[in-house]
């Protein structure tokens, strides 16, 4: 099926799906390499195989084709039409244009739905026809996702059916510029070998599974380690899977290169080598922090990186991008332009030195993460190092921190416009819908812009999937979304119902936890729900609390005939959960305050009702649901062991990181989950200690200490993390009965402290 000639017939659907015709052209030829390498009719096959495994049988109604010549200037173009015997052709100019093509139908058409937390796949029959030609495209060459940290927030223990969905998703959503960076340590292994350094120089760098992504950017080393064998030889095996995926749908996958940062060992081999050791990142000491970077400048650099890099194109072949981040979270040893100038254009040769072809992809996290450091000629030396157009720099907080606006669109350097939205793969609502719906655009418009794509880059998934649903659409929109409209929809195919209660609810949440406006807001759940317990702990919130508990009455009053939807059935638990989480907040506020009037009757209310019956309603709540359970993510990191102790290793690596993250609290509750059983053996345990405290000291006449409570609490803690307890990885209990008995007993008490 080739694309019409007539484009005249394009139509609009949905909420003024936005079809347009493209005049411009790409302003970066240093970027027309950036191909698919699978052929049309591989790339067609892959969108066939899955149609297949989400429609299943009636995947057959769909006639899917590729067409790489409807696109004269790379950007993605998918036409469909109907056949007279309601069949959906679908052509388009990659495997991923298809797809996404596809998705845009099944949504607008179908009132269909697919997210991290399930489907709702109730199609039509007969498929719904389209008149014309539907024709969707977008201005945008490259929709980039994930984050460095998210392979170690979400996907760290994933087999390859998760990764098969995950990359289903991406193709739906549009993804065509995904990290690929699973398995780099075995090669890395081999190098070092190589090099010559020993097992134990290796073991004592590698860190366990789930602190990979910061032993990779030079945080930390050796923690949760050391990395068995069989890791490397199953993570080795993955990673030929995912990227064959990944390059079926016509997606580039971008690959790991290196920074510098290098085992201790090396100084062994070359003691004269220029190895700067940094300080302590985060709150570690040099135990585990204090990494070993090697300057770029060093005749070793290009040695070391060339043999690297060398071993992954060998192993995975390329597709010419590349990732590394030299500086992330850590201060350069020289603020001097010439020196980073020198770093970057180091960094570039040791890429081109095996592709000669190389893009290098970087996040632009550094730039605000080290603002004071990096100022505008800091930041135009570093860019300016690499050839204009061999560099992409993802501005990786652009919804709250653009960095283009203040760069000259990053002096010339082409850039991606990202979303990043969650910290840690916390749990709670957020979104900021207005910033996220008009930025893409002011970006675009922006004098001179040399935006070459949109990207979503969180640290953790599987949370808030509408936020995910609106940025991925946007890349193929021409102007900025009628949010209530799109909202409005989206509560419709997401839950298959048009009662109009159910998008009152999700309007009422769109234009309030949804859209925080506060400037510079950080999304990392501040609740004192999933925090450590203290007289000072953060209740502020960025919306009116009405607003959360009036959707809440909606979506359980419209419960009963949606309960066999999953997707209703999750929303359910996540809604009932983030109210509880804030009335945690006015129950914790009560606690404090009865203790600092000294009124031990008070005391013991508020804290016996958050103690005795909140929490574990909130754990029985989050335990209906397999996607709020604890168990499944301890199941699978212990799926991955060969024998008894390697369980035990990744048993650790999995509690600790969703709890102390780090041997002593570190960085404590940065990776917050409310998840059932976590609830209950972590979170509600903290809460009970801290009343019982306070109790104790009201009683005894004894001032609070932090110091001593922060001890007794670590104990907690790390007795958590080693109760070695099995946590059941199914749901029980009935979600509905539950939910509408805490919505009995607690949204009284919720309009009561409005």
């Amino acid at each position: 099926m080739h694309p019409r000639k007539d484009r005249s017939v394009a139509l609009c659907v949905g909420i003024g799906f936005m079809c347009f015709i493209l005049t411009a052209h790409c302003r970066f030829p240093t970027l027309d390499h950036l191909q698919p390498q699978a052929s049309e009719k591989t790339q067609a096959r892959a969108v066939i195989q899955l149609l297949k495994r989400l429609l299943g049988d009636r995947s057959t109604e769909f006639i899917i084709s590729v067409n790489r010549s409807m696109s004269k200037d790379s950007l993605d173009v998918c036409e469909l039409r109907s056949t007279r015997n309601n069949q959906i052709v679908a052509t388009g100019s990659t495997g991923v244009a298809v797809a996404s093509g596809l998705y845009n139908y099944l949504k607008y058409f179908c009132n269909c739905h697919v997210s991290w937390s399930g489907d709702q796949l109730d199609l039509p029959r007969p498929l719904p026809q389209v008149t014309g030609v539907l024709r969707i495209n977008t201005k945008h060459r490259f929709r980039y996702y994930q984050n460095v940290c998210t392979v170690s927030y979400s996907s760290v223990w994933w087999d390859w059916p998760r990764w098969e969905r995950e990359i289903d998703w991406m193709a739906l959503n549009g993804i065509n510029l995904p990290l690929a960076f699973t398995g780099q340590e075995a090669l890395w292994q081999e190098v070092y070998r190589s090099l010559g350094l020993n097992q134990t120089e290796i073991e004592e760098f590698f860190s366990g599974p789930a602190f990979l992504a910061w032993n990779r950017m030079g945080n930390m080393f050796e923690f949760g380690g050391p990395l068995p064998q069989s890791w490397h030889v199953n993570k080795l095996n993955l990673q030929f899977k995912i990227l064959e995926r990944m390059r079926s749908f016509g997606m580039i996958p971008v690959l790991p290169a290196f920074s510098g940062n290098i085992p201790k060992g090396i100084l062994r081999l070359h003691p004269s080598a220029n190895v700067t050791r940094l300080g302590p990142w985060a709150h570690f000491n040099c135990s585990f922090s204090c990494a070993y970077i090697l300057d770029p400048r060093d005749p070793l650099f290009l040695q070391i990186g060339s043999m690297y890099l060398s071993q992954v194109v060998k192993q995975f072949g390329t597709d010419h991008v590349y990732n590394t981040d030299t500086f992330n979270e850590m201060t350069p040893p020289s603020a001097d332009p010439e020196y980073l100038s020198a770093v970057s254009r180091s960094v570039f040769a040791s890429m081109t030195a095996v592709d000669p072809q190389a893009i290098w992809l970087m996040q632009g996290w550094l730039f605000f993460s080290s603002a004071s450091f990096w100022r505008p000629p800091q930041i135009k030396a570093l860019l300016h190092g690499v050839p204009i157009g061999r560099m992409i720099v993802l501005d990786l907080f652009a919804e709250t921190e653009p960095i283009f606006s203040y760069t000259e669109s990053f002096y010339g350097q082409p850039f991606i416009w990202c979303m990043l939205h969650n910290f840690g793969g916390n749990s709670g609502f957020f979104g900021q819908v207005e910033s996220i719906n008009s930025g893409p655009f002011q970006a675009l418009s922006f004098p001179n812009s040399s935006l070459v794509g949109l990207g979503i880059a969180p640290e953790g998934i599987e949370q808030n999937p509408v936020i995910y649903e609106l940025m991925s659409e946007l890349a193929w929109r021409k102007e900025p979304v009628n949010l209530s409209k799109w909202v409005s929809l989206y509560a419709m195919r997401r839950y298959g119902s048009t009662q109009e209660s159910l998008g009152a609810a999700w309007r009422l949440l769109f234009f309030s936890v949804y859209n925080c406006t506060v400037p510079h807001y950080r999304n990392h759940n501040h609740s004192p729900l999933v925090r450590r317990p203290s007289l000072k702990m953060n209740t502020e919130i960025w919306y009116n609390r009405s607003d959360l508990f009036d959707a809440w009455k909606l979506l359980v009053e419209a419960a009963p005939p949606l309960m066999s939807k999953g997707t209703f059935r999750h929303d359910l638990v996540d809604i009932t959960r983030e109210a509880l989480q804030v009335l945690t907040s006015a129950y914790y506020l009560e606690i404090a305050e009865s203790f600092r009037n000294q009124k031990l009757p008070e005391l013991l209310t508020a804290g016996g009702v958050l103690v005795h019956d909140l929490l574990p309603e909130l754990d029985r709540l989050l335990s209906s649901d397999g996607n709020f359970l604890l168990g499944p993510w301890l199941e699978q990191a212990q799926a991955l062991a060969l024998g008894e102790k390697e369980a035990r290793l990744y048993d650790m690596n999995a509690r600790n990181q969703i709890t102390l993250w780090g041997p002593s609290g570190e960085i404590v509750d940065y990776a917050s989950k409310e998840w059932g059983g976590l609830m209950e053996d972590y979170y509600a345990q903290r809460w009970g200690l801290f009343v019982n405290t306070l109790v104790d000291c009201l009683h005894t006449g004894r001032p609070f200490k932090q110091e001593a409570f922060n001890q007794e609490a670590f104990k907690v803690e790390q007795g958590f993390v080693y109760n070695g307890r099995k946590y059941p990885s199914e749901p029980t209990g009935d979600t509905y009965e539950i939910a509408r008995r805490i919505f009995l007993k607690y949204y009284p008490q919720a309009m009561k402290r409005l």
